[in-house]
């Protein structure tokens, strides 16, 4: 981006966008490191942001508040348009892409807060007891040994 394409004079610093999204200037370098964030660099060579960033940092400390990988946050954002600020719409197809997986998380974490007790010292790797890691002890249908650590097809010594 350079000064014609937006108000120039409204673009924030790293060091602004840093204190007002409540994040170290490393963590923005390395938001837009990965690309979920774009800058640009000044005539003087220093980074540049539009304001809409601070939202899209928002959304991205939520989502990883809530478990989900930098990866999938990436994907998402890479819904909302470039260039400005995004509308309802946008975030609502944000949110509806992300429901049907927040609610498969929530279910395992219901059922692993519900059944944790009988996990502790099963070992869970080939136990016919485990409902949540071995359900139905299908890893005894692998073989003996730590089935999940081995990878596919090698053989054991």
């Amino acid at each position: 981006m350079n000064r014609a394409e937006g108000n120039f004079a409204a673009a924030l610093s790293v060091g602004e966008v840093a204190a007002r999204s409540g994040v170290a200037v490393s963590t923005v370098h390395f938001y837009e490191k990965r690309g979920l964030i774009a800058g640009w660099r000044s005539g003087g060579n220093q980074r540049r942001y539009r304001r809409a960033v601070l939202r899209r940092i928002a959304i991205i400390k939520v989502a990883q508040q809530l478990g989900i990988p930098l990866a999938e946050i990436r994907d998402r954002l890479s819904m909302l348009p470039a260039e400005g600020s995004a509308g309802k719409a946008d975030w609502d197809r944000i949110a509806g892409s992300w429901r049907a997986d927040l609610d498969r998380r929530i279910d395992q974490l219901t059922r692993l807060r519900d059944k944790l007790d009988g996990c502790i010292g099963c070992g869970c790797l080939s136990m016919e007891t485990c409902p949540l890691r071995n359900p139905g002890d299908v890893a005894a249908e692998r073989g003996t040994g730590a089935r999940y650590l081995c990878p596919a097809g090698a053989e054991e010594s």
